[in-house]
């Protein structure tokens, strides 16, 4: 095993008596099965203490980023998420508080009620000592891109932290027109992991390009994993197609991506994928990630060891690159 530092970004946790306190009928209605996705991996989400360690030692991963994934303060009233996302992020900041040499944390955001995220994404800075916030998928079918969404990128670029944009499960009527048709678990797998979340996350990305809302905060640092969701190998036909009608922006796609958007090796880990998004973002918009516990810290360790890169460049997606976009310190 080799001997240097790996910062991993897209780590996940998910505590059962959070979960329990949302109703069941809104955690169905937005697509989260049972035995599937975070809920097929529930006790390795609701654990931070010796297992996790010991598998990132195993592996040689020197810190986690924790985030939230699964059933979350989005799917509570405007009302009552905010005080939910508070104590959710209290408990996370204990455990980070717990191993803090080995664990570092992103905030859960009440994205219904936005200038309430905006508020809680500062005091997890400013007093949790937190490094941004993770963002899953569309909030009520609306993407970042909306206006009421404003004082959470006007707040975390005003802070210096970036948004980990993740994906999340589509709205059901866009499982119904897109994903349905086969078999359950097929139809899952199709709106999810096997293409859907991606996909998401691309339009996401690009409607914050389209809409001018990244142009609107050019200091506004974002991160999206599993190789760049596709972006890689659609930059060049981005630029050719958007740059004949989107005349109302400062800059290309790929330009505003490139100044703004960093890439994660997450769950991905074969060359071809990064072979593109190294060609196409450069190594010093890449950044090492595991996807734990969906993806095992083992393959995602020796993926980064495998890399036709030189050490330098190795170093860079391992921790270095981490190291500067979340204010880590690290050497």
């Amino acid at each position: 095993m080799t001997d240097y530092r790996i910062v991993a970004l897209e780590e996940h946790v998910s505590f059962r008596r959070f979960v329990a306190e949302i109703d069941a009928g809104a955690i169905a209605g937005r697509g989260f099965e049972p035995g599937r996705g975070a809920g097929s991996r529930a006790d390795e989400l609701d654990e931070v203490g010796d297992r996790r360690l010991r598998l990132m030692d195993d592996a040689g991963i020197s810190v986690q980023v924790l985030s939230v994934v699964g059933p979350g303060a989005d799917l509570l009233a405007p009302a009552t998420g905010p005080e939910f996302a508070r104590r959710y992020n209290d408990e996370v900041a204990a455990a980070v508080a717990r191993h803090p040499d080995r664990f570092a944390a992103f905030a859960h955001l009440p994205l219904s009620a936005p200038q309430a995220a905006a508020e809680e994404l500062e005091r997890c800075v400013k007093l949790l000592g937190f490094r941004g916030a993770l963002v899953s998928g569309t909030t009520h079918g609306l993407f970042l891109d909306d206006a009421r969404f404003s004082p959470v990128l006007e707040r975390a670029e005003a802070l210096g932290v970036p948004l980990y944009i993740h994906p999340g499960i589509p709205p059901e009527s866009v499982r119904r027109a897109y994903y349905d048709g086969f078999d359950p678990a097929v139809s899952y797998a199709f709106a999810n992991a096997g293409w859907g979340w991606h996909a998401e996350t691309a339009v996401h990305i690009l409607r914050l390009v389209l809409s001018g809302a990244l142009d609107r905060h050019p200091k506004l640092r974002v991160i999206i994993g599993h190789m760049g969701e596709g972006l890689p190998m659609m930059l060049a036909r981005c630029d050719a197609t958007f740059g004949r009608v989107a005349k109302h922006l400062k800059r290309s796609v790929s330009e505003t991506l490139l100044d703004q958007v960093a890439i994660t090796i997450s769950g991905f880990f074969t060359e071809p994928p990064f072979m593109a998004a190294l060609l196409a973002f450069g190594v010093d918009r890449i950044l090492f990630s595991v996807d734990y516990p969906f993806s095992t810290n083992r393959a995602a360790r020796d993926f980064l060891d495998s890399l036709p890169v030189s050490r330098n460049d190795k170093l860079k997606i391992a921790h270095a690159n981490a190291d500067r976009i979340l204010h880590l310190g690290g050497e």
